[in-house]
């Protein structure tokens, strides 16, 4: 979660939503096309706060009342009572989680226990699917064999870890504490315990070669994981590592060399039997089946709903986007109230809700339907033209246009920003 809050309107204190919310929840599920449901839980907690990160997180143990690791379980769990009860009021049909995310921060800094105790309250407040994916985010170093089976005989099925690179001096550019020998002891420890891997991956910081980028690779492939996301470094304000740009200590990313490391790393996975599904992830899927896709990201990205609990979390319910209070201290503190954690929502207007689409849409490779180009203002008779256009450029695949799909080629998928404003009109 980005530790900035967007621009809003306020929410109101009591959580409702308007009718619009319900009614579109309703006429979904009356299609035989219903929304899905997942649920996010940030937990703002870490040892070290990474030179590049701009998430909301926090080092210290006890941000005051109701935020301290040791009370933070509660307090989320009361979230959840609080989403459950804000629901209802509002008419929203009951819908069980498909999926459910803990992402932060470091997840496993909580005790085994509080994570399953948080999962037990979603299940009780929501209800999970059969077959429910249930992912917590990892450091290396924070996570045991005792641990991951807890987590397994909890529910959780899958966990993702933050290897980012494999190599030293790359990861002490990153501020990254753990130890590269550490990762292939915690992939053995959650396969031991069925749990599915998937390892994500930064290429492109400054000091790092393209060798060095193989080497991270390899030793990622090597230890077979189901999943793998691979991500350029960003450099964002308000970070040590944008801090360091700026002043002329420390390189900037260069893009050309990441768009080399991309190549790279498409390569490698595909020999290895992984298959791109969204531009920064590829799934193990020699079969084609899909299987090993991560669903929660997958909900994101085809604008389904989530409810995200946890300070400075987002959220989305059939087209109204909010967010909670950003520091932990004051997220907890409206809970404690009985007020909603939420500070701030939107309803984004048609033309936002278009260009959502195509942006997401095009970092599928299962494509955007170009009939949702026909929400644009002309029909989608100009999009259609550029698609056409971007076709004999090499940027998109002409066999899926033919088919009703747009889906960018490998060299799209570097230009895919250039592809959304080309298609969206900018």
């Amino acid at each position: 979660m980005p530790a900035t809050l967007p621009l809003g309107n306020p929410a109101p204190d009591d959580g409702r939503f308007p009718e619009s919310a319900a009614r579109l929840v309703r006429e979904a599920a009356d299609s035989g096309r219903p929304r899905t449901f997942s649920l996010y839980v940030h937990v703002p907690f870490c040892e070290v706060r990474c030179g590049y990160c701009d998430f909301n997180t926090y080092t210290a143990e006890d941000l005051g009342p109701g935020a301290s690791r040791a009370s933070y379980a509660d307090t989320v769990s009361g979230e959840l009572d609080f989403a459950a009860e804000a629901l209802r009021r509002s008419g929203i049909p009951d819908r069980t989680l498909e999926t459910v995310f803990f992402g932060g921060g470091t997840p496993t800094l909580l005790p085994a226990s509080d994570l399953v105790r948080i999962l037990g309250r979603a299940r009780d407040v929501f209800g999970l699917t059969e077959g429910a994916e249930v992912t917590t985010e990892a450091n290396p170093d924070s996570v045991s064999a005792e641990s991951l089976r807890e987590l397994a005989a909890g529910g959780f099925t899958r966990v993702s870890f933050g290897m980012q690179s494999s190599v030293p001096h790359v990861l002490a550019t990153l501020d990254r504490t753990h130890r590269p020998e550490n990762v292939p002891a915690a992939v053995g420890w959650a396969r031991e315990a069925g749990l599915e891997v998937s390892l994500d991956l930064i290429y492109g910081t400054p000091g790092e070669s393209l060798a060095d980028w193989q080497v991270t690779v390899e030793a990622a492939l090597a230890l077979r994981p189901d999943h793998l996301s691979a991500y350029s470094l960003i450099v964002e304000d308000g970070t040590k590592f944008g801090a360091a740009v700026k002043r002329g200590v420390q390189d900037d990313v260069d893009p050309d060399d990441q768009a080399d490391k991309y190549l790279l790393a498409e390569r490698l996975f595909a020999e290895a039997g992984y298959r791109w599904y969204e531009i920064s992830n590829w799934a193990l899927d020699p079969e084609g089946s899909g299987v090993h896709r991560a669903r929660h990201n997958v909900a994101y990205w085809r604008d389904q709903d989530w409810w995200g609990a946890g300070p400075g979390a987002h959220s989305h319910m059939a087209g109204v986007r909010f967010w909670n209070a950003k520091h932990p201290a004051a997220y907890a503190q409206r809970l404690a109230t009985g007020v909603s954690a939420s500070v701030g929502r939107e309803e984004p207007d048609a033309e936002a809700r278009f260009l959502e689409r195509v942006m997401l849409g095009v970092r599928l490779s299962d494509g955007l339907p170009v009939t949702e180009l026909e929400a644009a203002a002309d029909g989608g008779a100009r999009a259609r033209q550029e698609i056409a256009a971007m076709i004999g450029e090499g940027l998109l695949d002409g066999r899926a246009a033919l088919a009703g799909r747009v889906v960018p080629t490998l060299q799209g998928r570097l230009l895919d920003d250039a592809i959304v404003r080309r298609l969206a009109g900018f």
